[in-house]
């Protein structure tokens, strides 16, 4: 339809539902996917994926899993696991995230049967999320504490401190005492002749015989402060008591932090990293220094590396060198898919995906070896063996590292920098988890959500920061352990080993590798050496995830809180957490294979094949990659449009839509009729 008075064509616009991934654009935004929006440059990228991917575990878990597991000896179960099954994850969902222009659920318009996946790995990381940020609470408390001249796990002088803090021994045998079973220091002149040879002590006061009645059951003042002072441990999961409100306010500040940082998506959390990236590694550097100043450091250098090769007969070393590089590239978690679905559609993701894992794991060795040097410090200090100051996991970085700096000069600058780095590390892990969950949403409900997603993210944030209320009541501590043993443990594997057959075998390996060629172009895919990523997806890999899988569900046993057993409805509620995340798998299953239509033949060929909509978001992008498909032997996925059969049978309709000009006619593609 043209206008009379000037003859030239209306703009026709077409209030329909169109399927196509063709943005509307927004001038001025500077981005290529004008709707979804872009990282503002590609080191905003790189440094969100080092953000979430080296996290606390880097401090904390790996260290302790190293030297429990071979020491230096594990490093090559870690290597092969990283090789087999850690960096072809992470490319796999660097591209399809890259590819798509989607997170975790809509990528998997690729292959409709496995889109469950998705949903499981955003329901895990809404989960891990809510504990998470209460470990970063946890890290914020301590910062506060250590602004002083005296660190408050110092000694043994405090109200949260009882009979059994290990320095009141200390104290009362310097001062000429021993402590009897009352739980009092009584000096050595008032004891009777029958009391000194009850406590093995001689007439003239020697002690070498006498032995602490409370030895076994001493702690340190380190432990006591986190225990008693910040957690007001009450023993049970049981028995939650009340909400500690010092450490509520320090999870509402941890909360208010995540807010801010992403309450404008990817353009505030892409210049946050800028810092919260870099920052653990200028102090893990200084710590180093620092700790290489001690004595007595190379016994906990030592300790750490030296390798036991006898361990590597033991399958359990090569599930938990599996399970860390999950933990530590953070894959199968859908938030490397949520990142890489805001680059720029002709990024080098290739490139990303052997420099984040690499940086990653030589950063878990680089921190056990900082830790460890203060740790070997700490030892030498004490006269005890470096195995006996090593503590696992939280207690390696909120009783073990703590105690440690106090041995040192100036121990509140030390104790408020390890802090503070552990408070980067672990916020941008959280920006990530949370960023998962968001887009998610976003991606399912654009139209209502994408332009709301301030006020979504202000709205999940503050249903999070009360449902972790429970998590810092006085049994808090335990539900934060029973949430990071049940929440994602081997559902990452079972996400990870569907992703593999989805891409390797149902999409087809060969397809994906020119979707990659789409972006990263011939030389890189074209190269001998780039077949092992087809090899590792359809084979090698699952191969791997496999074996772990089968080997952690025969070796499972209940999971405790160190000496402390979850009475079995706690067990119930963990295994609720597990099935709330892998059971979409065969939920959205039979919903894709009832709503096929079909013979059975037909409803299984329909849930493998790539929805008419799959593909590059920008219509360019789409010819392109309909061409590089065509060129080398394969089908694009999706539609050169994104039309689908049905939408052809109308697509040529008219229809009738109001424009500023009075009313003009066009068709589903916005063309004028």
């Amino acid at each position: 339809m043209t206008d009379s008075a000037s003859n030239e064509k209306i703009p026709v616009q077409v209030f329909v539902n169109d399927p196509a991934p063709l943005p509307a654009k927004k001038p001025g935004s500077g981005d290529e996917n004008e709707e979804r929006g872009n990282w503002t440059s590609q080191m905003d990228f790189m440094l969100s994926c080092i953000g979430y991917a080296v996290g606390l575990g880097n401090v904390w878990r790996f260290p302790y899993l190293c030297y429990s597991n071979g020491g230096g000896a594990f490093l090559i179960p870690y290597v092969i696991m990283l090789m087999f099954a850690g960096i072809p994850l992470f490319f796999l969902e660097l591209s399809i995230g890259q590819y798509g222009s989607n997170g975790p659920i809509r990528c998997w318009r690729s292959v409709p049967a496995i889109r469950g996946v998705g949903y499981g790995m955003v329901a895990a990381s809404a989960f891990v999320g809510i504990y998470y940020n209460v470990i970063i609470c946890y890290t914020i408390f301590y910062m506060i504490q250590s602004l002083t001249s005296v660190l408050p796990w110092e000694d043994c002088h405090h109200s949260w401190n009882s009979y059994l803090c290990s320095e009141l021994f200390d104290e009362c045998v310097d001062e000429g005492g021993i402590v009897t079973l009352n739980k009092t220091c009584v000096p050595i002149a008032n004891l009777t002749s029958e009391e000194k040879a009850f406590y093995n002590v001689s007439e003239d006061g020697n002690l070498t015989h006498y032995t602490d009645p409370f030895h076994d059951d001493r702690k340190g003042p380190s432990e006591e402060f986190y225990r008693n002072g910040m957690l007001h441990d009450s023993g049970s999961i049981e028995e939650s008591g009340y909400v500690i409100w010092q450490l509520a306010l320090c999870l509402l500040l941890a909360w208010l932090i995540v807010f801010l940082c992403l309450a404008k998506g990817i353009k505030s959390s892409g210049k946050v990293v800028y810092f919260t990236a870099t920052f653990p590694y200028i102090v893990l550097f200084i710590l180093l220094i620092r700790g290489l100043t001690l004595p007595g450091f190379k016994d906990g250098i030592i300790f750490f590396i030296t390798p036991r090769w006898e361990l590597l007969k033991n399958p359990k070393v090569w599930k938990d060198a599996a399970v860390q590089i999950f933990y530590s590239l953070s894959a199968s978690w859908g938030g490397l898919t949520t990142l890489s679905s805001y680059n720029r559609f002709k990024n080098n993701c290739f490139r990303d995906a052997m420099i984040v894992p690499l940086l990653n794991c030589a950063t878990s060795v680089f921190a056990g070896v900082v830790i460890f040097s203060i740790l070997g410090a700490m030892a030498y200090e004490l006269g005890k063996p470096v195995a006996e100051v090593v503590d696992e996991q939280f207690g390696l970085a909120f009783v073990a590292y703590p105690e440690a700096v106090t041995h040192m000069p100036g121990s509140p600058v030390w104790s408020f920098l390890f802090f503070f780095m552990l408070l980067t590390l672990g916020l941008d892990s959280q920006f990530c988890i949370i960023e998962t969950v968001v887009t998610a949403l976003t991606d399912q409900f654009p139209d209502y959500l994408r332009p709301r997603k301030t006020k979504l993210v202000a709205g999940y944030c503050t249903a999070c920061f009360f449902i972790g209320l429970i998590c810092v009541t006085q049994a808090g501590s335990y539900w934060v352990v029973l949430m990071d043993k049940y929440a994602a443990d081997f559902a990452l594997l079972i996400f990870a080993f569907m992703e593999c057959i989805g891409i390797g075998w149902i999409y087809g390996a060969k397809r994906f590798t020119n979707d990659i060629r789409t972006m990263v172009g011939d030389r890189i895919v074209d190269s001998v050496l780039f077949k092992w990523w087809s090899l590792n997806w359809c084979f090698l890999t699952p191969a791997v995830l496999s074996f772990v899988l089968l080997f952690n569900w025969s070796s499972w046993s209940n999971p405790t809180a160190g000496d402390y057993e979850f009475p079995a409805w706690a067990h119930g509620f963990g295994w609720v957490l597990i099935m709330s995340s892998i059971s979409w798998i065969p939920i959205v299953w039979v919903y894709e294979f009832v709503k096929a239509e079909g013979s059975i033949l037909e409803r299984f060929r329909a849930m493998g094949t790539p929805t008419s909509d799959w593909g590059p978001a920008l219509p360019a992008h789409r010819n392109e990659a309909y061409n590089v498909h065509e060129r080398h032997g394969t089908t694009m996925g999706g539609t050169i449009d994104g039309f689908s059969p049905e939408d052809y049978m109308h697509v040529n309709q008219p229809k009738y839509v109001p424009t500023e000009n009075g009313i003009a006619m066009g068709n589903l593609r916005g063309e004028s009729v």
